[in-house]
C-alpha cells in the first residue's frame, strides 16, 4: 500500500466525520486540485480497516463523534503498524487548549477549528502530505539499499567459500610439515597462498595479496593462485623463484587488469640440498625461525627485492639462495597479519610482531594459533581490517 503511494507522489485525503455536510463541504474544498484525491469515511469504528485499504497521506479526523471518542481513535491510529506513521490533522468545533494538548500528547500531528479556510486547509494537506511521502520514499530507498547489502554479502560470503576451497590440504610428510590460517576481512580481500610438488625433490611456496578489497581482487588473486599452481607460464623454469616472479609481472601488467596488482612472495625448497631459493615483488619478508625450541632463536628475513607484480613490464626479479638448517619453520604472510591497528589509533610496530615471531614455543603450542590470538588482541578485539593469511612450513 503504502510503496504505491510513495512512488506516484499522489496526495491522498481520508477523512473521517459522522456529519456528511463536512465531507460535503471538504469535498468541494478539495475538487479543483487535480493531484489530490478525497475519500470519506462516517462511521468511526471503520476509520482503521479504511485507512488500511486506501492507504492515505494524510488523515482529517472529527474528535466528536457519536460511536467513538475522537480522542481514543487517535490512540487507535497510533497504535497499529498500518497507521502509525500517517499525518493526523485533528479537527474540533473550538479551540480548546486542554483538548489539543491531549491531541498532540496522543500523537495527533495537527489541530484545526473546523471548518479552516480553504487556503489553509490545502496547505497543511500538502505540508503533511509531502513530509509523509518523503518518508515513505526514504524508507523504500532504505530498504532497497539493505536488499543490496544482503545480495552483496551473500556474493562476497559465496567469493570467501570459493577461495577457501582453493586453499591447499594441510601436508605431513618425511621432509616438511605444513600449516596455515586465513580469516577473510569483513570486505574480502585479495590475499591468497598455496604449495606444491614442482617434482619429487623441489617444493614451491607463495603467498600474494592483491591491491584493494571485494570480489574484484579475489578473482584477480585466484586467477593468479591458478597460474601458479598449473604451471602455465610458457617457457619459465619454475625452479627459479625469481624467473617465476618475472613471468607473473608480464602475464599480469596493470593495463591489462584494470589498473590492479600485487605482491607476492614465492620460493623454492630443495629437499636434497636444503636450499631454498626465493624472490618477491613488493611482499612483506618471510620470516625463516631456527634454533631449538627452548632457545636462543634465530629469525631471518628473507626480503622481496622487487616492486610490487604488474607495474614494470619485463623487470627481471632477482633471485636469492639461503641453507635451511634441519628443524628451521618458513613463515609466510600477508600485510594482514603484522600492519595492525590499536585501539589508540596507532599501528602495531614491526619489530614488536618479528618480536612476537621469534618467541620460543611452549610444549604443545601453535605458533599460527598464538600470533592469531595475539593479533585479535593487539586490536582490542575488533575484527581484521585486510585478510590475515599466514603459511608455515616446518622443514625437518
Amino acid at each position: 500500500m503504502s510503496e504505491t503511494v510513495g512512488k506516484d507522489r499522489t496526495i491522498r485525503v481520508l477523512l473521517i466525520d459522522d456529519q456528511l455536510i463536512v465531507a460535503a463541504a471538504v469535498r468541494r474544498m478539495l475538487e479543483a486540485e487535480s493531484d489530490i484525491e478525497f475519500f470519506y469515511c462516517q462511521d468511526p469504528t471503520q476509520a482503521i480497516s479504511t485507512a488500511k485499504e486506501i492507504s492515505p497521506t494524510v488523515i482529517l479526523q472529527d474528535l466528536v463523534m457519536p460511536e467513538l471518542d475522537g480522542l481514543l481513535l487517535v490512540k487507535f491510529f497510533r497504535a497499529n503498524s498500518d497507521t502509525r506513521e500517517i499525518p493526523l490533522i485533528v479537527l474540533s468545533s473550538k479551540e480548546e487548549p486542554l483538548i489539543k494538548a491531549k491531541a498532540f500528547g496522543l500523537g495527533a500531528s495537527d489541530y484545526l477549528v473546523k471548518l479552516p479556510d480553504r487556503v489553509e486547509l490545502i496547505a497543511r494537506i500538502r505540508h503533511h502530505s509531502m513530509g509523509y511521502i518523503h518518508l515513505l520514499q526514504r524508507d523504500e530507498a532504505f530498504r532497497k539499499l539493505r536488499e543490496s547489502q544482503q545480495t552483496l554479502a551473500e556474493d562476497v560470503a559465496q567469493a570467501e567459500k570459493y577461495i577457501t576451497s582453493l586453499l591447499p590440504k594441510r601436508i605431513t610428510c618425511e621432509s616438511l610439515v605444513t600449516d596455515w590460517r586465513f580469516i577473510p576481512s569483513a570486505f574480502l580481500g585479495g590475499d591468497s597462498f598455496g604449495y606444491h610438488w614442482i617434482d619429487e625433490d623441489n617444493f614451491a611456496c607463495y603467498l600474494l595479496d592483491v591491491c584493494g578489497h571485494g570480489v574484484k581482487s579475489a578473482l584477480l588473486s585466484v586467477s593468479a593462485m591458478n597460474v601458479l599452481r598449473a604451471q602455465s607460464l610458457t617457457g619459465c623454469n619454475f625452479r627459479d623463484a625469481g624467473e617465476v616472479i618475472s613471468a607473473l609481472n608480464n602475464a599480469f601488467l596493470m593495463e591489462q587488469h584494470n589498473n590492479m596488482y600485487f605482491t607476492i612472495w614465492y620460493g623454492v625448497y630443495n629437499r636434497i640440498t636444503r636450499v631454498l631459493n626465493f624472490a618477491g615483488a613488493g611482499h612483506p619478508p618471510s620470516l625463516l625461525i631456527s634454533g631449538p625450541p627452548e632457545g636462543p632463536i634465530s629469525c631471518l628475513q628473507l626480503e622481496s627485492n622487487g616492486p610490487v607484480n604488474g607495474m614494470l613490464d619485463d623487470f627481471l626479479y632477482p633471485s636469492e639462495s639461503v641453507t635451511i638448517e634441519p628443524g628451521s619453520r618458513l613463515y609466510l604472510y600477508s600485510d594482514g597479519v603484522c600492519e595492525l591497528h590499536m585501539p589508540d589509533g596507532g599501528m602495531w610496530p614491526f619489530d614488536d610482531y618479528l618480536q612476537a615471531m621469534s618467541q620460543p614455543l611452549a610444549v604443545g603450542e601453535n605458533a599460527l594459533e598464538r600470533i592469531q590470538s595475539l593479533g585479535r588482541r593487539i586490536q582490542g578485539g575488533n575484527p581484521f581490517v585486510d585478510d590475515f593469511s599466514i603459511l608455515e612450513i616446518l622443514l625437518h
